[in-house]
């Protein structure tokens, strides 16, 4: 998942090496110009950033965004990089990596700042007596790309237990808003829908409101979530998660694994065999392979089910015009 934002306008043009310089020099933060992204994503694609930089901690995200916004320069903030495939191109602009992991706890509320991988707000809340965000475990992003894309996994989501989240809005203020005002929906939140021309909107932190449950309580639930996972899921294998929405009354697991389609391969990109909604980098696959077999597969199952399956997955990056026009 993102930490929060979707890409930002098209880039105007830009120095990186200029740019860097201001960045170390007005935050303190150092950037890397040409960095190859594959390693920061969960599906290990993907060429490189024009320039490259990490928040550490919500100051230096509100500093960077602030400053790239106020130069025009397009930008993507990304968490761990699950949720999403990056185009062999790389992205021009700027990449934002979040790592702000600031955590705390007052009373049934914890509060979390953007960068704090699910999981470990999972086991954080259990170390709190604290329970509702047990699903997090199996959700393989950040808190700011869990509250962006409405995260969800094990019949529970984002939404049914966040109080509110703090958001770096377009005009560059700062609103608190709650799961209504941020449009939470079936994977999907307002955080996705940028006017046009405008910056995205990004997560600084987030606040989820718990209910007390016992350590014992907690862990048991814990431990199903791992079990679940470990026998349904291609765990060690690089994916982006769930690359298809799951249609309304339907699984897009099942759909794609009833039209024969477990095994599928393009290059170094396959339908995984243990779920089928699962595509997997088994060989050192490109972005492309990755794109092209989920449109195979997307083709295939409308054409023996009339389903049009929709990605969950966010394309980001530098695709050119032949993804532009659709075409696969």
């Amino acid at each position: 998942m993102t930490g929060g934002s979707a890409p930002g306008p098209v880039s105007t043009p830009f120095d990186p090496i200029a740019l860097g310089t201001e960045i170390q020099r007005r935050i303190g933060v150092k950037t890397s110009r040409d960095e190859p992204l594959a390693r920061f994503t969960t599906m290990r694609v993907g060429g490189p950033a024009d320039l490259f930089v990490v928040a550490h901690n919500a100051f230096e995200l509100r500093a960077i965004v602030k400053l790239v916004r106020g130069r025009g320069i397009g930008h993507v903030v990304l968490g761990r990089g699950s949720d999403v495939v990056i185009a062999d191109a790389g992205i021009r602009g700027v990449v934002i990596q979040v790592r702000a992991e600031g955590v705390e706890i007052r009373d049934d509320r914890l509060l979390l700042e953007a960068g704090v991988p699910m999981a470990r707000a999972a086991t954080v809340s259990q170390g709190a007596g604290l329970s509702g965000l047990e699903f997090g475990l199996a959700i393989p992003g950040t808190v700011g790309g869990a509250v962006w894309a409405n995260a969800g996994a094990h019949e529970a989501d984002v939404r049914a237990v966040l109080d509110s989240a703090l958001v770096l809005t377009a005009d560059g203020s700062e609103a608190r808003l709650d799961p209504a005002a941020l449009g939470l929906g079936y994977r999907d939140s307002r955080l996705k829908h940028a006017a046009p021309g405008s910056p995205a909107e990004v997560v600084v932190a987030a606040t989820f409101r718990l209910q007390p449950a016992s350590a014992e309580e907690i862990r048991d639930r814990l431990d199903e979530i791992r079990r679940w996972r470990q026998a349904h899921q291609p765990l060690g294998i690089p994916s982006a998660g769930s690359y298809f929405r799951n249609p309304p009354g339907d699984s897009a697991g099942r759909l794609i694994d009833a039209a024969g389609l477990k095994g599928s391969r393009v290059g170094g990109a396959s339908v995984s065999e243990k779920h089928a909604n699962f595509l997997v980098n088994d060989r050192k696959g490109t972005a492309s392979d990755v794109r092209r077999l989920g449109d195979r597969v997307r083709a295939e199952v409308a054409a023996r089910f009339g389903v049009d399956l929709h990605e969950e997955v966010v394309f980001l990056g530098d695709w050119g015009p032949e993804w532009e026009e659709g075409a696969s």
